[in-house]
């Protein structure tokens, strides 16, 4: 059985896609340097590197409230999902599940190198990666491609 190629988007569509795409990507980077590379002194002293993946995992889930356990780790697959969503439709090149998969790791492997070696009360964390990385692979699969697609699909010729 042979596929038929994806149908475009109307170009005034197409546009309007882009444009709140770049400006969602735009309010995504300030939400995720506020949330991320905000000081906390109070917790300087609660702060750990964490190189093991699976270490900071374990001891979320061994805290006696599970919500803590969700809060934390939804919330880092949570951080990540509009990346998944967002770059391949800004940035059509980045399409593709491997490429969403490497430019995730090295923007979260970035910010978590910022983190723990420019703000106070925070610290490197390879377990958040993972799950930036998670959220953005899901947000990609579940939405990104589809939406990369229909944006920039070119219309065959006549």
């Amino acid at each position: 059985m042979v596929r038929a190629a994806p149908r475009p988007l109307p170009l005034p569509l197409r546009l309007l896609v882009l444009l709140c795409a770049f400006l969602f990507m735009v309010a995504f980077a300030l939400i995720l340097a506020r949330l991320t590379l905000q000081p906390s002194p109070a917790s300087e002293a609660l702060t750990h590197t964490n190189l093991r993946p699976g270490r900071s995992l374990r001891a979320y889930l061994d805290q006696p409230a599970l919500r803590d356990a969700v809060r934390q780790i939804g919330g880092n697959i949570l951080l990540g999902l509009p990346f998944g969503v967002l770059a391949p439709v800004v940035a059509p090149s980045t399409r593709g599940f491997l490429r969403v998969l490497t430019l995730t790791a090295v923007v979260m492997l970035l910010v978590e190198f910022a983190q723990g070696s420019l703000v106070t009360g925070r610290a490197f964390d390879i377990d958040d990666v993972i799950l930036n990385t998670s959220g953005a692979l899901i947000g990609y699969l579940l939405l990104g491609r589809r939406l990369s697609r229909a944006v920039h699909t070119r219309r065959p010729r006549s």
